[in-house]
């Protein structure tokens, strides 16, 4: 229904401005300005002359050109945020939505379908330090490679402290998290973790018999050590936001290490540590909800070496050795205090591969990853 029909029936009283105005998809003031336009200018009047003229503000083709050639040559395969931080990094100016908008139109990113609106709530810790989360996630973060991610996050603000890739997580990469945690920013109250065997014996056992036998995993004694509350939890609330992080990563990591042209996981985690996790935690870190930190420093970084490593009881054959795995160690006999036959001793498997044993609080011999004395 054309306009000039309309205002000839409302010119004759047989419609109103509402009805006509309604009819053509448009207010009742819209429809009194094209009433004045149609009567001082007729049909040419009701033309929209801004359609007519570029705007000013619009970007040079040859800038568009450039942003959409620099994703589809240097950054293929990266989401619309990360792209985006690159550009303001570069001296780009634009919006983040006109730069997705252009990304689009030519068809370099897809148009994904909007999320659900509904998500479990979980609040923050008010307090860094109050409540860490440590998770891992499996994925193929290297080119045609998978490989374990390990984070190790504060719930309060979202600052990742510590980020590695592992063959396989487990109770080493676990402990290294650990550390990086404690010699950064000091003792925290309680570590959330899922229920993996690493973080949880998997015995039937209650809490008493757990208590009286002794069957805990390495990560349940040293966090007894430390003094931090350990936390496995089933409970889609609590892990729902590092999967959310995870999802996060997969979408900027790998596409990171593939443009640096990175295959192998220690170049990759060197990588983490200089360049992707400061300016991860740049972009993604949150204000606590309250001023302070529940931090308590570290006052002897040296007894970590201690805590945060394998322990394992062996006892000392009748030739002066303890076999440890592979390894057969030999107590040092020119030493009184090594000599001990069939004595229970603790053997400690550090992070830097060394091995040490001791008896009580006195360390007997410490040895390199081979099995060779070094101290």
């Amino acid at each position: 229904m054309t306009f000039e029909y309309l205002y000839r029936a409302w010119k004759s009283r047989r419609v109103t401005q509402a009805v006509a105005a309604k009819l053509l998809g448009v207010s009742d003031r819209t429809f009194r300005r094209y009433v004045r336009r149609f009567e001082s200018s007729g049909p040419e009047g009701l033309i929209d002359k801004r359609v007519l003229r570029r705007s000013p503000r619009r970007a040079p083709l040859d800038e568009v050109a450039d942003v959409v050639n620099a994703y589809n040559k240097q950054h293929e395969g990266w989401n619309v945020k990360q792209f985006y931080s690159w550009y303001r990094d570069t001296g780009g100016r634009r919006s983040y939505n006109w730069v997705r908008l252009q990304l689009q139109d030519a068809g370099a990113v897809k148009r994904l379908p909007r999320r659900g609106v509904h998500r479990t709530r979980f609040d923050r810790a008010p307090l860094p330090g109050l409540r860490l989360h440590q998770d891992s996630s499996r994925h193929d973060w290297l080119d045609g490679r998978r490989c374990d991610l390990v984070v190790t996050l504060d719930d309060a603000t979202g600052e990742h402290y510590s980020m590695s890739l592992w063959e396989r997580a487990g109770t080493r990469s676990s402990f290294v998290g650990v550390r990086d945690v404690l010699e950064r920013k000091g003792f925290f109250c309680s570590l959330y973790t899922d229920r993996a065997s690493h973080y949880r014996y998997k015995g039937k056992s209650s809490a008493a018999e757990k208590k009286e036998t002794g069957n805990r995993t390495q990560t349940e004694r040293a966090m007894m050590q430390l003094g931090v509350r350990l936390i496995a939890t089933r409970s889609s609330q609590v892990r729902a936001r590092c999967q959310r992080v995870f999802r996060t990563h997969m979408d900027r990591l790998p596409a990171e290490l593939a443009a640096q042209g990175i295959t192998e996981i220690n170049a990759a985690n060197r990588y983490l540590e200089e360049v992707y996790l400061p300016a991860y935690n740049e972009a993604f870190q949150q204000v606590a909800q309250t001023e302070g930190s529940a931090f308590e420093p570290c006052t002897n970084p040296e007894q970590l070496d201690d805590i945060l490593c394998e322990h394992h009881w062996r006892v000392v054959r009748r030739d002066n050795r303890v076999r440890f795995k592979s390894l057969l160690l030999r107590l040092p006999t020119d030493r009184p205090a090594c000599r001990m036959a069939n004595t229970r001793v603790r053997v400690r498997h550090h992070l830097d591969g060394t091995v040490s044993v001791s008896n009580g609080i006195r360390r007997l011999a410490r040895y390199d990853a081979g099995g060779h004395l070094i101290g």
